[in-house]
Formats: C-alpha cells, structure tokens, sequence
C-alpha cells in the first residue's frame, strides 16, 4: 500500500485525542525564564538580544500608536519560528502546514488593524481604496478591486506560510527517498543525494525563520497603513 506524501501534514491523534494543542503549547517551556541572574547566562542573553534587535527592526517604521503592538508581533514572530524549525525535527508534526491554524492567526491582526484604522482615521483608511488621481469612469471598478485586494490580505498571509513550508517538507521527504532507494543501486548518487538533502535542510531552516518574519513584517506593514 502506498503511503501519502501528504501524510505527514495530518493532525496527529493520540487514543482519539487531536494533539494540535499540545504541540502549540510545548514549545514554550524550551525557552529559559529570567532570573535575577540573566547576564551571567549566554543564553538568555543571545535570548534578549535577538528579541530585541527583532522589536527595533519591526516598530522602526511605526510611530507611536503602533508601539502597542510590539509584544503582540514579537511574541507572534518567537512563537512561529519555534513551530516552524522544530517542524524539522524527525518525527514531530509542523502545526504552520495547516492552513486552518495559519488563517486562524492571520484574519484577526489583519481585521485588527482595519479596525484600527476606520477607527482613528476613517477617512484616510477609506481613502486607500481609491488612488488619487483616478478618472470619473475608473472609480467604481477601482473601488471594487482595491476592496477585494483588502479582504485578500489575509488569505494570501495564511497560504503563503502554508505553501512554503509544505512545499519545502515535501521536497525534502522526495530527496530522502530518493537517496534511500538509490543506496542500494547506486551508492555514489546516493551519496550526493545525500548531501543534496543536507544543504536542502540548510535552506529550509533559513525559509522556516524567514517566512515567520514575513509574516510578522506584512502585519507590521498593515499596520503601519492604519496607524
């Protein structure tokens, strides 16, 4: 019987149990708690000084009401990153490769910062669904478009994780069989197969910090447009 290669993106189920819970929750407890002595642990101090140099990076280009923010989109970028590269692991599951969980985070920052918007500053908020300078007879189709563009925001957020993160684990599932059916037939092939796979794990841990920095960094973009 064939197996899948979708497989390994099904919600693991314990005796019934869905363990999608679980698998949010246990990353948590991998990251050290402060102490009162943090500056003699390297750890925490690489720790503080990522998370740090992250928030800067983010909240530069917002003024001060978007400020309030940045323990919600630093704490959204820490916790993605940790699905995403401990998703790499053998034998553990990705939550990021479902597109339920993904939209789940996406749609209500992004509703959060259209209401933000309209509420502050409604008529700058309104005024992002027609470019100025548009012809009489453009406006209506313009207003159409600029609205669906909007309300694609968050979809195109949760589908762009999903998509490459499932698109780089099932490459790398694709280059592992491929070296060990090789193994046997053609050891030298194998081999480079082999190494192929290993620069393509390289890469996919770059994508898995990247794409949960995008995903942060376009919430801070639409923010940014509503603040």
């Amino acid at each position: 019987m064939t197996v899948s290669l979708f497989d390994q993106f099904m919600s693991p189920v314990y005796l019934g149990i869905p363990l999608l819970a679980l698998a949010l929750t246990l990353p948590w407890i991998l990251y050290p708690s402060p102490s009162t002595r943090w500056l003699s642990n390297r750890l925490l101090t690489l720790q503080s000084w990522s998370i740090n140099r992250f928030t800067q990076q983010i909240l530069m280009p917002l003024n001060m009401g978007g400020h309030k923010w940045a323990l919600i989109l630093t704490s959204l970028m820490v916790f993605l990153i940790t699905l995403n590269i401990l998703g790499l692991l053998p034998y553990t599951f990705t939550p990021t490769t479902q597109l339920s969980l993904n939209l789940a985070l996406a749609f209500p920052l992004w509703l959060a910062t259209v209401l933000i918007g309209l509420r502050n500053q409604p008529t700058a908020a309104l005024g992002h669904l027609l470019p100025e300078g548009t012809p009489t007879p453009l406006i209506p189709i313009l207003v159409i478009i600029e609205t669906i563009s909007l309300f694609i925001r968050p979809l195109a957020l949760g589908v762009r994780l999903t998509a490459n993160l499932t698109a780089g684990h099932l490459l790398m599932q694709l280059t592992s069989t491929a070296a060990f059916v090789l193994l046997p037939v053609m050891p030298t092939v194998a081999a480079l197969t082999t190494g192929l796979l290993f620069l393509l794990t390289l890469l996919e841990v770059a994508v898995a910090m990247i794409q949960a920095y995008v995903f942060v960094l376009l919430l801070s973009l639409y923010l940014q447009e509503n603040v």
